[in-house]
């Protein structure tokens, strides 16, 4: 790691809470951070998952403030951890453990949020983990400026099993005046500085300096003011950053609570899990400096709306929303087809139709239709053909499975298919599609072809090798 710029560290002397030291700080910035992981629990369970993966020699260590993330060690840790199976599988996701903390803050301080948005979400470690514990109901609005982010976002929500998400692409002041009042919650982990990823990154301090902050911090303001608008009275905004500098935090929450002083009240978030305490600031937020939980800096902070807000709306021109209701008949057809192999559509949406494909689309949405454009809804289900349908790689992920209509792979099989190799049985088993799966978790489509499986996973889903764990 490169060393610290004598500013910076004169600036962060200046904040350090008075039972830590700067030596410290310095000290464990230099080591290298220590891997975590989320357990997706629309797939599996923690307490399954623990046994799976103990018995592959990883050694799960519970991260305090999330009941789903471990710190990871392994008996060899030279193997990729994202071409495992069961990475490959949706069964975790890797996350710096730091950044679990907002979600849970979001839901232990909000009483079951229907309607949620993330203003800034890609890669989609946080956007999962929200879906997650929304056990894939209500509407989760994921939102990311960066053109080049978004397919990685769609990919993990795809990998996770996630159809409770609609994907907007937009600079995220945009909300407020276009959705006033409109979420039961919102995640804003704005763009930062990036202070608390050095141990992540070593070159995260190399453009540092006091000019940029300030800059960043006047987007913040700008972003946290369009959230607030956004969530309707009662709601809870979280505000968080991976920066440790108070531009960037606690006065951009201060900023907001000066804005609108009769509508704003802040969340203590001193008993969010055992051990906040150390990390808690006066005004209730936590600041997590490296020293304290072994991790990245971190900041949340909890933020109450009281009061509705006077917001100046915004309309945009919107082309013709190009889905539609799909009629009855198509939709029992897709219902049905879905069923022969094994798949079953949830109760909480609707099937949807853009010219021969259908789609499914999670409960909600009829209200933001023609406010706001919207660029992934859903999950897409099957396209019709002459001959019946062909159906997506997401629907074998996201809907429910019944492991008795698909056909189970062995470890070598799995490892063959996922790298895009068709899987050759002994005898020929059945005709047409088929849902594959490893050790009863979805892979994706394959079809029979005489007595080979021929390999349906989509181009860019390819892996040239997988790892074992």
């Amino acid at each position: 790691m490169a060393p610290f710029p004598q500013e910076f560290l004169d600036s962060i002397k200046a904040i350090l809470p008075d039972h830590l030291t700067l030596e410290d700080f310095v000290a464990y910035s230099g080591q290298p951070l220590r891997r975590s992981i989320r357990v997706n629990t629309l797939k599996i369970s923690t307490e399954d998952f623990q046994e799976r993966m103990r018995t592959k020699g990883w050694t799960l260590i519970p991260v305090p403030w999330c009941k789903e993330g471990f710190w990871l060690e392994r008996e060899d840790e030279s193997q990729s951890l994202g071409n495992t199976i069961e990475h490959l599988a949706g069964l975790f996701y890797i996350q710096e453990a730091s950044s679990m903390m907002p979600p849970t803050a979001l839901f232990t301080h909000s009483h079951h949020p229907q309607r949620v948005l993330d203003v800034a979400s890609a890669p989609g470690s946080k956007t999962t983990q929200i879906a997650a514990t929304m056990g894939n109901s209500g509407l989760v609005m994921a939102n990311e400026f960066s053109s080049s982010r978004l397919k990685g976002l769609h990919a993990n929500l795809q990998r996770l099993g996630i159809r409770n998400v609609v994907m907007t692409h937009f600079d995220g002041r945009v909300f407020g005046p276009t959705l006033p009042e409109q979420f039961d919650a919102i995640l804003l982990d704005a763009p930062c500085s990036g202070e608390g990823t050095v141990r992540k990154d070593p070159d995260a301090m190399s453009n540092w300096n006091p000019e940029s902050i300030e800059s960043i911090a006047e987007v913040q303001r700008g972003l946290i003011e369009s959230a607030f608008a956004a969530l309707k009275p009662g709601g809870l905004l979280v505000y968080s950053t991976c920066t440790l500098n108070h531009r960037e935090n606690q006065d951009v929450c201060q900023h907001l609570l000066e804005s609108y002083p009769e509508a704003v009240e802040v969340e203590n978030l001193a008993d969010l899990f055992p051990g906040a305490e150390q990390a808690v600031t006066q005004e209730g937020y936590l600041h997590i400096w490296p020293q304290i939980y072994d991790s990245e800096g971190f900041f949340v902070a909890a933020l109450r709306k009281t009061a509705t807000v006077e917001t100046p709306v915004k309309r945009y021109r919107l082309d013709k929303f190009p889905y539609l209701p799909a009629k009855r008949a198509d939709a029992e057809a897709v219902a049905k087809h879905l069923k022969q192999l094994g798949l079953t559509l949830p109760s909480n949406g609707k099937v949807m139709a853009r010219d021969a494909q259908f789609w499914w689309f999670p409960e909600g949405m009829d209200e933001l239709i023609g406010r706001i454009r919207m660029d992934r809804m859903g999950i897409k289900l099957v396209e019709a053909h002459k001959k019946g349908f062909k159906t997506f790689h997401e629907a074998a992920q996201s809907l429910e499975l019944d492991p008795d209509r698909a056909i189970s792979l062995d470890e070598a099989e799995a490892e063959q298919y996922l790298m895009g190799r068709d899987v050759a049985r002994q005898t020929a088993e059945g005709k047409g599609e088929v849902v594959v799966t490893y050790e009863g978790y979805p892979l994706g489509f394959a079809k029979w072809v005489g007595a080979r499986l021929k390999n349906g996973l989509p181009r860019d889903l390819v892996r040239d090798k997988i790892s074992r764990p």
